[in-house]
C-alpha cells in the first residue's frame, strides 16, 4: 500500500484491477479526461480508498466501479474481480456486418445499372 495505508494512485489501481494493459494508458486515461472518482474528474495521482466509486471510459464503454479492496500490484483476473463492484450497464448488443455482395470472377467491371443497384443496397434505400 502507500504510506497512510488507506488510499492507492488511481491509474494503478485501475491497472492493478485490469481494466487497462499497461499503467500509462491508465495514466493517459486519466490525463484525457477519461477517469472519474466520486462523480469528478481525476488525474493520474489521484487517491482512491475503499468505498469510492470510479468511471472508467475505455474502449467506447464506460466502466463504473466501486472500490472494494485496495490493490497496487496487478493480479489475476479472478483475485482482480474481488476487488471491485461492477455497477456498469451492459455492453450494447454487437452489431452484424452485412455480408457484402461480391460479383462472379471473371464477370467484369459492373455495368452502370448493377453499380446503381450496389448503391441503393449500400445506403439502405
Amino acid at each position: 500500500m502507500t504510506a497512510d495505508e488507506g488510499s492507492v494512485r488511481v491509474d494503478s489501481w485501475i491497472w492493478s484491477v485490469r481494466l487497462t494493459k499497461t499503467r500509462s494508458q491508465a495514466a493517459t486515461a486519466a490525463r484525457g479526461g477519461h477517469v472519474k472518482v466520486n462523480g469528478e474528474s481525476a488525474k493520474a495521482a489521484h487517491p482512491v480508498r475503499v468505498g469510492d466509486e470510479v468511471r472508467v471510459r475505455h474502449a467506447g464503454r464506460e466502466r463504473i466501479l466501486v472500490v472494494r479492496k485496495l490493490i497496487k500490484k496487478r493480479v489475476g483476473a479472478p483475485v482482480a474481480a474481488e476487488c471491485y463492484i461492477d455497477n456498469s450497464p451492459p455492453p450494447p448488443p454487437r452489431v452484424e456486418i452485412p455480408v457484402i455482395a461480391q460479383r462472379e470472377r471473371g464477370a467484369g467491371r459492373p455495368t452502370k445499372r448493377e453499380r446503381r443497384e450496389l448503391d441503393r443496397l449500400r445506403e439502405g434505400r
